[in-house]
C-alpha cells in the first residue's frame, strides 16, 4: 500500500473551482472585482486557490500571491503587497516594475521594498497613504495591460488595518483593467468584533465581489481523499468512522489516516494534529517548537541562529518533519508549516518559560542581524518577540522603533497599535523617556498625528486633549500651538466646526515669526476666509506669506497664494483669484510638484466656471484628470478635479455626464466635505429633475436640515440654496420663505459667483411665489435680499443672476443664452412669460414658453417642464407650431443632439453589445447605461434597439 501525507488527486470542489472561473471570465471583461474564499480551518482553502492560480496561469494568468502574517495583534503591515511586490521584482526586475508607474512614483514603493531605492522625501503625509493605494492599483492596471492578473492574498482574517483598507480600496476601484482579486479567510476565527468583519461587510455591496464559503467534504469526497492518500480504495468502515471523528475537515482527516490503523481516536482535535508531531524524533519535536514561536513561515539561517544549530544539525533534526509532511521547504531558504493550525498546535505546547526564552532569542538573533527576515520586516518582528517574551524594557523600546518604521510605511493605524503598547509599558519602565529619548507627551503626539493622518478623528482627538493635558502653555507655547491647530484640522474633518476657538489660541501663543506661527496663520488664514471674514483671513495669509518667501519656502508659497486667491473669490474677484492661481501652478510646473500643480489646476477649474467660463473649465478639468493620472493621482486629487467639472457640466446642462462622474467619484473613498461637495451637485439636478426623494437623503446626509449652521461660507449658501429648492419642488413655498428668512437674519456676506447669485435668484423666486398669502414676510426676506445684493461680484454670471434677482427675466434669459446654461435660461423664460401673461401679453407669453419648453424636455426636468405647460394650457399657447397639413413628425436626430457619451453608448449598441458588456467597456454602470438608452431611443423617434442601430447607420451617426 502506498500511503502519502496528502492526497494526490484534488478531491471535489467542482462548484467552487467553477465560482471562481466564471469570476475570471468576468475579471477578463473588466466586470468582477474580488473573490472571498471563506471555511473553517483545514477545510481546504489554500488548496482551492492553488489549484484555481494553478488552471489561471495554465490559461495565461500573471498570479501573483502573498499572504497575512499573524504577528499578535500589530500584524504586518501590507504584509500580502509586499510578497507579491517582492515575487513580481523578482520575475521582471526593478527596474521594470518602476517603469510601469507614474513618474517617479517608484520611490513611494521603496517604503515597502528597499529595492526601489530611496523613499520620496516628499511631507503630504496626510495624502501619503492615498498616494500609496493608488500606486498598487497603478501597477496592477499597467501590468493587466499584458495580460490578466490574478492576485491570491491567503489568510486575510490576520490582515493588518493598512492591507484591509488597501484590499477594499482596490476591491471598489479595480473595475477597467482584467484584474482578480482572490482572498482567502477562516470564517470561524470572525468572532462580533472581529476588525474584518466590517471590511467583508463593504466588500459585499460591491458589485463583481463573489463570496465562495467553503464546505467540508461529503462522506463520498472522504472516501476519495482517503483513496488518494492510502493509494487503494478504504474499507467502508474506516471511511465510515474517519468521515465521523473529522467531521468532513480535508486536514483532520490526512491527521487521522497518519496514524496508522492503530492508532486510537484522541480526545481532541489538538490532539490529533499534534499526534504527528509527537511521533517524530525528539529533537525533531524540540526544532519544531523554537521554528513555531517564529511563525508559521521562518528562515533556515534564522532557526539555525535562534536553536544554536549547525546546518548540518539543523537539516538533520528537521528531516524527518519535511519527510512526514509537517514542515515544507519554502522559497528563500525558509521552512513553512503545511498548515497553521500544526503550527499553532505546537506552540500551543511550549511551557511558560519555554515561550518567553524562545521568543527573547528570535528578538536578540533578528536585532544581531536584519537580514535574517526580509526587508523591511526586521523592526515590527523584534517588537513582537519581545513582546511575546514578557520583557517590557525591550518591548518599549522595540514598539517605538517599529512605531517609527511603520510611520515610513503610512501604516498609520500599525503605528497607533505600537504607539499605544509604549504608552501602556510606559509606567513598567522606570526610565522610560530615556530609553527611547522622548518624553510621554511626544509619544501622544505622535500618536496624535498618525491618528489624524491616518483618519481616526476619535482617537486623534483623545491623543491631543492627552498631550494638551501634560504641557503647560507658559513653558511650551509652540507645543501646544501645535496641538491645538491638530485639533482644530480634527473638528473641521469631523464636520462639526471650524476650529476657530482652536486656531485663535494658538495664535496667542506665538507672537513672535517661526515656523510654528507660519503653520498657525495659514490654518487661522484659511479658515477665516472660508467663513467670511475675508480681511482679517487675507491679513494673516499675507503674513505668513512674507515670513514664506523670506525662508525661500515655495513650495509653502504657493499653498499661501491659493489661499489668498480662495479670499478673491469669495470676494467676486474671480480674474485675480485666477491670476494667483496660476502663479501658484506656476510655481508648482517649475519645482516638479504634483501636488501644488494639481490644486492650483483644480481651483482654476472653478474659477473659469464661476466667471462664465464653463465649456473652459471641462477642458481644463480633462487637462487635470490626465495629469492626476499621470502622476499617480487620480483617486485623491484627480477626483476634486473631476467633480469641478461635473459642477461645471451642471451649468452646462450636461447633467447626465455630471451624473457619471459623481458616482464614479463617490466610489473612491472621498473626504467628507469632498463627498458633501459632489452630493450638492447631486442634489441640484435631483432637485431639478423632480427626484423628491433622491434629494431629501442627500441634504439629510449634508446636513442641510440641521438648525446649526455651517461657519465655512460655501456650505451655509449652498446647504441654504439646496432647502429652500427643495421646498420649492414639494410646493411649500411658505417653509421655503421661513428658511430664507431664518438664514439671511445674520448671514456670511459672501459675493462668490454660483453662491450668492444662487441663493439671490432662489430669494426671487420664493418671494414671487408666496407674496400672495405672506406679503409681510416677504417685504422683510426682500429686505435681506437686497443687503446680500450689494455685495454681488462683478461677473458675467453674478451679472446674469442679478438680473434675475430684480426680475429681468428676459435679460437674464438672454444672458444665459450667451453662457450656454440652458436651465437657468429657461426657468428665466418660464418668470418672463408669467410676466407677460400678468400683464395680458399671450402671444409674448407664449413665444417665451415655446423657447422654454425644449430646453427643459431636453434636461428631463420634469418639474419644469410642468410648469411650462401648466402655463401654455393657461394661456392657450400651444408649445409648438403646426402647419396647414398637418403637425410635423419628430424629425430624427441629428449627431448634435446626442451628446458624446450617448454616441458612444450608440455606438456599442449598434454593434450588439449588451448594457453590461457597454459598461464594462466605459468603465460605466450598467444603470447608467440603461439611462443612456432610454435617452437615445426617443431622440432617434424610435422605440428598439435595433431600430436604433437601424437609424443610426441610415443618419451616418457612427462615421
Amino acid at each position: 500500500m502506498t500511503r502519502r501525507a496528502v492526497s494526490p488527486v484534488f478531491v471535489g470542489r467542482g462548484a467552487e473551482l467553477e465560482t471562481l472561473g466564471e469570476a475570471y471570465d468576468q475579471a477578463r471583461k473588466q466586470a468582477t472585482a474580488a473573490v472571498l474564499i471563506g471555511g473553517e480551518a483545514g477545510v481546504g482553502k489554500t488548496r482551492l486557490a492553488v489549484r484555481f492560480a494553478e488552471q489561471a496561469a495554465q490559461d495565461g494568468a500573471h498570479v501573483l500571491v502573498g499572504g497575512c502574517v499573524e504577528l499578535s495583534a500589530e500584524g504586518l503591515a501590507y504584509a500580502p503587497f509586499t510578497a507579491a511586490l517582492r515575487q513580481l521584482v523578482r520575475e521582471c526586475g526593478a527596474a521594470e516594475v518602476a517603469a510601469l508607474l507614474p513618474d517617479g512614483a517608484a520611490r513611494d514603493l521603496a517604503r515597502l521594498l528597499p529595492e526601489f531605492g530611496e523613499p520620496s522625501g516628499e511631507g503630504e503625509t496626510e495624502s501619503a497613504r492615498a498616494r500609496l493605494f493608488e500606486l498598487i492599483l497603478a501597477l496592477l492596471e499597467r501590468l493587466a495591460e499584458r495580460r490578466p492578473v490574478v492576485l491570491v492574498i491567503e489568510d486575510v482574517h490576520w490582515a493588518d488595518r493598512s492591507s484591509r483598507d488597501l484590499i477594499a480600496f482596490l476591491s471598489r476601484n479595480l473595475r477597467s483593467a482584467p484584474v482578480l482579486m482572490v482572498m482567502t479567510y477562516r470564517s470561524d476565527e470572525l468572532h462580533r468584533t472581529h476588525p474584518l468583519r466590517p471590511v467583508l461587510a463593504e466588500l459585499g455591496r460591491v458589485d463583481g465581489v463573489v463570496r465562495v464559503e467553503l464546505p467540508r467534504f461529503t462522506q463520498d469526497e472522504v472516501a476519495e481523499q482517503m483513496a488518494g492518500i492510502l493509494g487503494v480504495t478504504p474499507e467502508f468502515a474506516k471511511v465510515d468512522r474517519v468521515f465521523e471523528r473529522s467531521g468532513g475537515i480535508p486536514l483532520f482527516v490526512e491527521a487521522l489516516l497518519d496514524c496508522g490503523d492503530e492508532c486510537s481516536f484522541p480526545d481532541s482535535l489538538h490532539d490529533l494534529i499534534i499526534g504527528s508531531v509527537e511521533r517524530l524524533p525528539e529533537e525533531t519535536q524540540r526544532v519544531l517548537r523554537i521554528a513555531a514561536a517564529g511563525g508559521v513561515r521562518v528562515g533556515h539561517d534564522l532557526l539555525a541562529a535562534v536553536g544554536g544549530l549547525s546546518d548540518v544539525d539543523l537539516e538533520n533534526a528537521l528531516r524527518p518533519a519535511i519527510a512526514a509532511n509537517v514542515l515544507q521547504v519554502a522559497d528563500g531558504g525558509a521552512y513553512a508549516f503545511r498548515h497553521a493550525l500544526i503550527r499553532e498546535a505546537v506552540h500551543d505546547e511550549l511551557l511558560p518559560g519555554e515561550h518567553a526564552r524562545m521568543h527573547a532569542r528570535y528578538a536578540e538573533e533578528i536585532d544581531r542581524d536584519r537580514t535574517l527576515v526580509p526587508p523591511g520586516r526586521a523592526a515590527i518582528e523584534i517588537a513582537h518577540h519581545w513582546y511575546s517574551a514578557r520583557d517590557d524594557l525591550w518591548a518599549l523600546i522595540s514598539a517605538w522603533e517599529a512605531a517609527e518604521k511603520a510611520a515610513k510605511s503610512f501604516a498609520y493605524t500599525e503605528q497607533i497599535q505600537l504607539l499605544d503598547r509604549v504608552l501602556t509599558l510606559w509606567d513598567k519602565v522606570p526610565d522610560a523617556a530615556e530609553r527611547i529619548g522622548h518624553d510621554h507627551c511626544t509619544v501622544l503626539e505622535r500618536a496624535s498625528e498618525a491618528a489624524y493622518v491616518g483618519g481616526d478623528m476619535e482617537q486623534g482627538t483623545k491623543y491631543v486633549r492627552g498631550a494638551l493635558a501634560e504641557l503647560d502653555e507658559r513653558t511650551a507655547p509652540e507645543r501646544v500651538a501645535e496641538l491645538l491647530v491638530r485639533l482644530a484640522n480634527i473638528k473641521i474633518q469631523k464636520g462639526k466646526t471650524s476650529g476657530l476657538e482652536e486656531l485663535r489660541r494658538a495664535e496667542r501663543l506665538v507672537p513672535r515669526p517661526g515656523d510654528i506661527r507660519t503653520l498657525v496663520l495659514t490654518r487661522l488664514g484659511t479658515v477665516l476666509i472660508n467663513s467670511d471674514e475675508i480681511a482679517e483671513g487675507t491679513a494673516l495669509t499675507e503674513e505668513a506669506l512674507r515670513t514664506a518667501r523670506e525662508k525661500g519656502d515655495e513650495v509653502q508659497e504657493a499653498d499661501l497664494l491659493m489661499n489668498l486667491a480662495l479670499g478673491h473669490s469669495i470676494n467676486g474677484d474671480l480674474e485675480t483669484a485666477f491670476a494667483m492661481n496660476e502663479r501658484a501652478l506656476a510655481i508648482g510646473t517649475r519645482l516638479d510638484s504634483p501636488r501644488i500643480t494639481l490644486r492650483a489646476l483644480a481651483n482654476n477649474v472653478d474659477a473659469l466656471d464661476n466667471l462664465g467660463r464653463s465649456e473652459e473649465a471641462v477642458r481644463l478639468a480633462l487637462e487635470g484628470e490626465k495629469l492626476a493620472r499621470r502622476f499617480g493621482r487620480f483617486r485623491h486629487q484627480g477626483t476634486f478635479i473631476a467633480n469641478n467639472r461635473a459642477e461645471a457640466l451642471e451649468s452646462l446642462g450636461r447633467w447626465d455626464e455630471a451624473i457619471e462622474i459623481i458616482e464614479r467619484s463617490m466610489t473612491m473613498g472621498p473626504t467628507l466635505r469632498n463627498r458633501w461637495h459632489m452630493l450638492r451637485v447631486r442634489a441640484d439636478i435631483a432637485i431639478a429633475r423632480g427626484e423628491e426623494d433622491l434629494a431629501q437623503d442627500i441634504l439629510a446626509e449634508v446636513g442641510a436640515f440641521s438648525p446649526h449652521l455651517d461657519e465655512q461660507t460655501q456650505e451655509w449658501t449652498n446647504n441654504t440654496r439646496l432647502v429652500v429648492a427643495w421646498h420649492l419642488l414639494r410646493g411649500e413655498p411658505l417653509q421655503a420663505l421661513a428658511v430664507l428668512e431664518t438664514a439671511l437674519d445674520d448671514p456670511p456676506r459672501s459675493g462668490k459667483a454660483m453662491l450668492a447669485g444662487r441663493l439671490l435668484a432662489s430669494v426671487r423666486y420664493v418671494c414671487d411665489a408666496a407674496a400672495p398669502v405672506a406679503p409681510e414676510q416677504v417685504e422683510r426676506v426682500r429686505a435681506m435680499g437686497d443687503r446680500l445684493a450689494e455685495n454681488l461680484g462683478d461677473g458675467p454670471v453674478d451679472e446674469a443672476f442679478g438680473l434675475v434677482y430684480r426680475g429681468e427675466f428676459d435679460a437674464a434669459a438672454e444672458a444665459w443664452r450667451r453662457l450656454g446654461r440652458p436651465y437657468v435660461r429657461a426657468k428665466a423664460l418660464l418668470h418672463a412669460a408669467m410676466a407677460a401673461a400678468a400683464s395680458g401679453d399671450r402671444d409674448g407669453a407664449s413665444a417665451r414658453l415655446r423657447e422654454a419648453s425644449p430646453l427643459a424636455a431636453e434636461l428631463r426636468a420634469t418639474p419644469l417642464v410642468t410648469q411650462i405647460e401648466t402655463l401654455a394650457r393657461r394661456v392657450g399657447a400651444p408649445l409648438s407650431r403646426a402647419t396647414p397639413s398637418g403637425p410635423t413628425p419628430p424629425e430624427p436626430a441629428r449627431q448634435a443632439d446626442l451628446t458624446p457619451r450617448e454616441l458612444e453608448v450608440l455606438r456599442l449598441v449598434a454593434a450588439g453589445r449588451s448594457n453590461r458588456d457597454i459598461a464594462a467597456e466605459l468603465f460605466i454602470s450598467a444603470k447608467t447605461v440603461s439611462v443612456h438608452v432610454s435617452n437615445i431611443l426617443p431622440k432617434l423617434g424610435v422605440s428598439t434597439r435595433g431600430e436604433a442601430a437601424a437609424a443610426a447607420h441610415r443618419l451616418s451617426l457612427l462615421d
